[in-house]
């Protein structure tokens, strides 16, 4: 697979993962042969909660942001779209639930990911999918069960 990831940087936060660890985050979580291009920018909290607030209505910084990709009919590209992830808050929920800070960056990351791919968890179905595989390929990876 041909992973075309922008890796923006906002922030002044560390330490960071780099792009090597986000690049087999993304592969892992795409799993589809072929091409991906996503941008995927790490932010600090003001940002955060601006595009919160924009995009959701909430007044608050979150941990990731997903928009996925709107292309119009008949435009053929690989591109998901782009996820935000908030550094600091990543950081201060890791330590809050006693998880290393690499699993819960990639644990985020592949989140997000599976956002763009269209997965959600509004309904409880769509949850119990969603979180089945975010343990499916976190554990491919090494790292445990974020929910367990």
């Amino acid at each position: 697979m041909a992973i075309d990831l922008d890796l923006q940087i906002a922030t002044s936060f560390e330490p960071l993962p780099d792009e090597q660890q986000f690049a087999l985050w993304v592969r892992t979580a795409v799993q589809e042969p072929g091409e991906a291009e996503l941008t995927i920018r790490l932010v600090d909290r003001e940002e955060s909660r601006r595009l919160n607030s924009r995009y959701r209505g909430k007044e608050a910084a979150t941990n990731v942001l997903s928009f996925p990709a709107e292309l119009p009919e008949g435009v053929d590209l690989p591109l998901l779209g782009d996820i935000v992830i908030c550094a600091p808050l990543v950081a201060e929920e890791a330590a809050a639930q006693g998880k290393s800070l690499e699993a819960h960056w990639a644990h985020l990351t592949l989140h997000g990911i599976l956002h763009l791919l269209g997965y959600d968890h509004q309904q409880e179905a769509e949850t119990q999918a969603m979180e089945a595989l975010e343990v499916e390929l976190l554990d491919s990876l090494g790292y445990r069960n974020p929910y367990g």
